[in-house]
């Protein structure tokens, strides 16, 4: 039961009512309604600005018409406790226990309670698409586990979601990883020294494991001439490096369903192709491109070069599809892949990217509106930076140097369902700081342990009847609720809300706040039992009414929904 959306339909309803009674006049459209929540400081359940959506037709005040709507709200609802109207003309409307009983009678066995009932998409997902030069650090973590959500969500509320993984399997940083993994096999095999002072190569020590799993495997290969072996030795380096890597998402909870090839791309003459779709439609022109303002500009030297024409889709710019050496730009292998895309039959494309390339969205939604002739078809979010903090001083990382803090090495000191937590614990277009010391506390401080300790107490009861949490519970009488409860009652009502605003925006990191203060608002009322007898879920007589059962098991289905969802696990005991 999602009470938001039922009482905007109820509200339209009575709306309509008093139109067709020639009470009221209805602007044409009426999806400027809102049902949402109210703010703190007013005593209310729901909130809504019905009347001043109907101020500007009727040409009256906002506080007149929540007056007459106040009225026709209480005639046609007798869940209605009471309506407060609070200026310009917002009617915040109180349930009374009626309503609250109803309502956890509606929700108590459902298993997806707050999933969306809409028109469902299907989603193409890509995340992560880390260059296969090796294992993936902590840059790439938040980014990682913010796509899984993201897609978690999205299936939650029933969309069709593929997760993919573009390989940047092709160019010069791949030619360096190959050479580096080439020189780490002579180092093997003819015990020859790696050129650490060569700036263009890899020298992490996770080269040596590839490099002896490349020879292991393949010992008939003559291993004494680069140039013979450079396109088999380059497969079969990225082939390691992505196993490397399909093992630390695993271990993060992370199995993406594709694995898309930029060098797929490239040999099937795809970019050769996408530049002729869009010279059809006159998208591309010979031109030349000023150099970057703020920038040492010295050398730079402007030429006639093919242009994509960015700027007729709200970029800045437009943006080079050609190098000097008239060979494809990073931009140009990028408007193929996400043409791919298009040619997959996908409702929406969304890409999730790192801070990085934060500066490359508008170009690349720029050319998706071309190709698709769609605005909005492609949807970016932005992974901002994470600040690993350990005994007060921060971590410093270097993929160049090899002295970089990996996602394993994250996972072995936290766990994986910290990372999962904390990384979502704040928006992903703000800095995390991520502190090694807090969230190994078993504190309120450590939002993580916090919301599991909640289930897991709520657990003990369950157990300590010998119920099981995960049985329907049958409800036959008429259920009644302090004041107290009803205000942990009101928020499990949020629970929807919460979900329609993180799947709409993209932002999940709603999800670990809402489970949070859900929490928090339960061991409050758990620690009032320490004092009053009432306040107990099992009484002296080692049972337990009714009312406290649902009580317990309405807040237990949240957790364990949004916890599912954020991919974190449930623990019983703790």
């Amino acid at each position: 039961m999602n009470i938001f959306s039922t009482y905007l339909k109820k509200i339209k309803i009575i709306i309509q009512k008093s139109a067709n009674d020639k009470n009221l006049i209805l602007p044409d459209n009426l999806n400027g309604i809102n049902v949402d929540i109210p703010p703190q400081k007013f005593d209310g359940d729901i909130s809504t600005n019905v009347a001043m959506v109907l101020s500007k037709p009727n040409k009256l005040p906002p506080l007149e018409i929540a007056e007459n709507l106040k009225n026709l709200l209480i005639k046609n609802d007798e869940n209605i406790e009471k309506i407060e109207i609070v200026k310009p003309g917002f009617i915040n409307i109180k349930f009374n226990n009626h309503f609250w009983d109803t309502f956890l009678k509606n929700i108590i066995n459902i298993k997806n309670y707050g999933s969306l009932n809409e028109n469902k998409n299907k989603y193409l997902i890509e995340f992560v698409s880390a260059n296969p030069t090796g294992p993936l650090h902590v840059g790439h973590c938040r980014g990682a586990i913010l796509g899984d959500v993201i897609s978690n969500l999205l299936k939650f509320n029933n969309n069709d979601v593929t997760k993919e993984y573009y390989v940047n399997d092709h160019g010069n940083q791949i030619l360096h990883f190959t050479k580096s993994v080439y020189l780490r096999i002579r180092e093997i095999v003819f015990n020859e020294e790696f050129p650490f002072d060569n700036s263009d190569l890899y020298p992490g020590a996770y080269l040596i494991d590839i490099a002896k799993n490349i020879v292991s495997k393949n010992k008939d290969m003559d291993f004494s001439n680069f140039d013979n072996i450079s396109k088999n030795l380059t497969i079969l380096s990225v082939d390691e490096s992505l196993q490397l890597i399909k093992e630390n998402l695993n271990n993060l909870g992370i199995i993406h369903d594709n694995f898309s090839s930029e060098r797929d791309l490239v040999e099937n003459n795809e970019v050769e192709k996408v530049i002729d779709k869009l010279k059809s439609n006159n998208f591309v022109y010979n031109g030349k491109i000023k150099a970057p303002e703020g920038e040492d500009n010295k050398n730079w030297i402007e030429r006639d070069q093919l242009l994509f024409k960015s700027t007729e889709f709200g970029d800045d710019k437009d943006r080079a599809l050609q190098k000097s050496d008239n060979t494809w730009t990073y931009f140009a292998g990028d408007v193929a892949y996400h043409n791919n895309k298009l040619n997959r039959d996908y409702d929406i494309l969304i890409n999730i990217l790192g801070s990085d390339h934060a500066g490359y969205i508008k170009r690349i939604t720029s050319v998706v509106e071309a190709l698709s002739g769609q605005k909005g078809k492609l949807v970016c979010k932005v992974s901002q930076l994470v600040k690993l903090i350990k005994d007060g001083k921060p971590f410093k990382m270097s993929k160049r140097k090899g002295d970089y803090i990996t996602v394993e090495d994250l996972i072995t000191e936290v766990g994986k369902d910290a990372t999962r937590f904390i990384m979502l614990n704040r928006s992903s277009d703000a800095e995390l700081d991520f502190d090694f010391t807090k969230v190994k506390e078993k504190s309120k401080d450590n939002p993580l342990y916090y919301v599991q300790y909640c289930y897991a107490r709520i657990c003990s009861v369950f157990r300590n009847l010998n119920i099981n949490i995960n049985d329907e519970i049958t409800i036959n009488d008429k259920l009644n609720y302090t004041d107290d409860e009803i205000k942990i009652f009101r928020k499990i009502s949020e629970w929807p809300k919460c979900i329609e605003i993180a799947n709409n925006k993209l932002e999940p990191h709603r999800l670990p706040v809402f489970l949070y203060e859900l929490s928090s608002d339960f061991h409050s009322y758990w620690n009032m039992g320490k004092d009053n007898e009432e306040k107990r879920f099992i009484d002296k007589n080692g049972s337990i009414k009714i009312e406290k059962l649902v009580f317990l098991k309405s807040i237990s289905n949240v957790i364990k929904t949004g916890m599912n969802i954020l991919g974190v696990d449930t623990p019983e005991r703790m």
